[in-house]
């Protein structure tokens, strides 16, 4: 019983010391990025983590990918301890030509970066509005990848400031869109969750054919 009782201590300094090395510091240092195309933040789907890059570090003891989520206005952020990483999207994934090119970068303290990608279409001199009961919007598709084609429109009406085609109170899918100038009305008479909404928010999507996701316009406050 004496020898056992002589070893505890023993164990007890072998196991702390053991637990000690799988510790690790908290990462302090930050990274901010956004997506963007010709200098623009890509809008994106912002609920359900749908649009996500990755991070890995060389020469890291624990070599996994680090997932980086992307939120509806395109930016993303980290916390990442100092050292080189190498940043890929995921893929098949974003409304954007899937060429998975490596951005290497060093962190230390801070860092920003722009990703650049190029999106199959984009959306501009968009316009969405609320008169009573009727949503009306208006919009230009500008074509950038020759080969794509527009699968659907979507036009979402949510409670809260994260609309999309999951996040939503109202949405209408319109086909036969075609690129360049657009306009659209919904009667809304009759949706008894728009009547009660203090609050209403509108975007537009595009949604490209044999893409997952969709891009979208920023985020419109109309009540």
């Amino acid at each position: 019983m004496k020898n056992i009782i002589k070893y505890i201590p023993l164990l007890l300094l072998t196991l702390l010391a053991s637990c000690g090395k799988d510790n690790y510091d908290a990462p302090e240092s930050t990274l901010t990025g956004r997506i963007v195309y010709n200098g623009n933040p890509v809008q994106v789907r912002g609920t359900g983590e749908a649009v996500r890059i990755y991070l890995y570090q060389d020469g890291w003891q624990l070599h996994n990918q680090i997932e980086v989520f992307v939120t509806q206005d395109g930016s993303f952020s980290a916390k990442l301890f100092n050292g080189e990483y190498k940043l890929v999207t995921r893929d098949n994934n974003g409304p954007w030509v899937n060429v998975r090119d490596t951005t290497t970068f060093t962190v230390k303290g801070s860092h920003s970066l722009d990703l650049n990608v190029t999106p199959y279409f984009t959306i501009s001199d968009e316009n969405v509005s609320l008169s009573g009961t009727n949503l009306s919007v208006s919009f230009n598709i500008n074509q950038i990848v020759s080969t794509a084609q527009i699968e659907k429109v979507y036009l979402i009406l949510s409670k809260t400031q994260f609309a999309d085609e999951v996040n939503n109170i109202v949405r209408q899918d319109v086909t036969n869109i075609k690129v360049g100038s657009n306009t659209l009305s919904v009667d809304l008479s009759g949706n008894a969750q728009v009547a009660a909404a203090q609050f209403l928010y509108g975007r537009i999507g595009v949604k490209t054919q044999g893409v997952g996701e969709a891009i979208w316009t920023p985020v419109k406050k109309l009540r």
